[in-house]
């Protein structure tokens, strides 16, 4: 797979070859299949993300989400990862959005699991609705809405969901509206959306840290990177069929757990566990480099350069056994912010010179080009910077989703 590379395209032009080519090989099926249109990472929740007051002893979870591809069936997953005893859901519904937590009500249907109404999801693992016929439509907000009678002690939640969740007491599962419910910040065991598809060639998945969880973004704005690409796939008749699937973890690292478990240990649940994968783009490592400067009081080994290069090599390694095609971008500059040293923007550079010559990898996106400052290359340019100069902001967001050269897809 080297001579990606070694053809020295233009700038990300690489990216958009190796769609056109893998989705060409997929150009020919056209048996309906499933195929991930939404997900999160499953992260084990804490104080700084438990629910409100009364909590899920007796209560309605509403909860939205924005897909990237449409259809007319559709299965909805719920994890219980980090649970230690069963997670009981004694119904699901799902239904089109209205704004905040109104639903159409004439949308709403009702999940049902192995044609029950209720599921109990041993410790550990996740469970697919039934299908179900509904009408999503592409880039659309669909709530999926859960009764809740008590639940495991350790909750399996995604923190920075940057879109908001409705909470309210009682059985209000097909309620039009929850005026009264506690908005919370978070995801609660929704896991992921499948649609069936007859065209899609397939799932991009992106998998990274809090730049590609979104942090800083407006909360419920859509304004993630993975957001972005997803629109302009949608917008180009040639690869409006490839979904896009949001797998970033804030605050994770590649070789050291810190917010949600290592790259390398949820990679076979955040990437090969995932419904149609054909694409995969890595950003991560800069929560290696910066928490470096503190890593004796976690009693941890620091990583280095050749650390990250090594995980790289791993997550290669095992996606191209699924056959999956792997984009490395590019680590961002980070100057400025609470972590810098210059030791690691040394260490930035050596693990960036060899995502883009190595050769390992399918193709290449050098994020770190169109978002570094001109005059100071270690820094984010201000029209990126959030201001914390570390995550972009959304027009830094945007700058990234439209750096990569979606033209010479066919």
């Amino acid at each position: 797979m080297k001579p990606f590379l070694e053809t020295r395209l233009p700038l990300i032009a690489l990216f958009a070859v190796g769609l056109a080519l893998n989705g060409l090989c997929h150009a020919a099926d056209k048996t309906p299949h499933w195929v991930g249109t939404w997900a999160s990472s499953a992260q084990l929740g804490d104080a700084e993300n438990a629910p409100p007051a009364p909590g899920f002893t007796d209560a309605t979870l509403r909860q939205i989400v924005h897909v990237s591809l449409g259809g007319k069936q559709i299965r909805v997953r719920f994890s219980n990862a980090f649970g230690a005893t069963e997670l009981n859901i004694p119904a699901a519904h799902v239904a089109q959005s209205a704004g905040t937590s109104a639903i159409r009500p004439e949308s709403d249907k009702a999940l049902t699991f192995h044609g029950k109404p209720s599921v109990s999801i041993p410790p550990g693992a996740v469970m697919f609705s039934d299908p179900v016929d509904f009408d999503l439509a592409p880039l659309s907000d669909l709530v999926v809405t859960v009764r809740l009678r008590g639940v495991p002690e350790s909750i399996t939640t995604h923190p920075g969901s940057r879109q908001t969740s409705f909470l309210q007491p009682g059985d209000t599962v097909s309620a039009p509206e929850l005026p009264g419910a506690q908005k919370i910040d978070h995801w609660y065991f929704l896991n992921g959306v499948d649609v069936l598809a007859p065209k899609s060639p397939g799932v991009i998945v992106a998998f990274g840290d809090s730049i590609t969880d979104g942090a800083k973004s407006t909360t419920n704005g859509n304004g993630r990177w993975p957001d972005g690409l997803a629109r302009r796939l949608h917008a180009d008749k040639r690869t409006q069929e490839i979904a896009v699937l949001n797998e970033g973890i804030g605050g994770n690292r590649l070789v050291h757990d810190r917010a949600g478990q290592n790259a390398l240990a949820r990679f076979d649940r955040d990437v090969l566990g995932q419904t149609g994968v054909r694409w995969l783009i890595i950003l991560e490592g800069v929560n290696d480099l910066g928490t470096r400067v503190s890593a004796k009081e976690r009693n941890e080994q620091a990583a280095t350069a050749d650390d990250l290069i090594g995980a790289f090599e791993q997550m290669i390694l095992r996606a191209h056994a699924h056959n999956i095609r792997v984009f490395g971008a590019t680590i961002l500059p980070y100057k400025g912010a609470g972590y810098f040293t210059p030791d690691g923007e040394a260490d930035r550079q050596k693990v960036n010179d060899w995502i883009r010559s190595s050769g390992k990898f399918d193709g290449v996106i050098d994020l770190d080009a169109v978002t570094r400052d001109p005059k100071d290359p270690a820094q984010l340019s201000a029209a990126a910077d959030s201001g914390d100069h570390l995550h972009p902001a959304d027009a830094g967001y945007k700058i990234m989703s439209d750096a990569i050269d979606l033209k010479s897809l066919k």
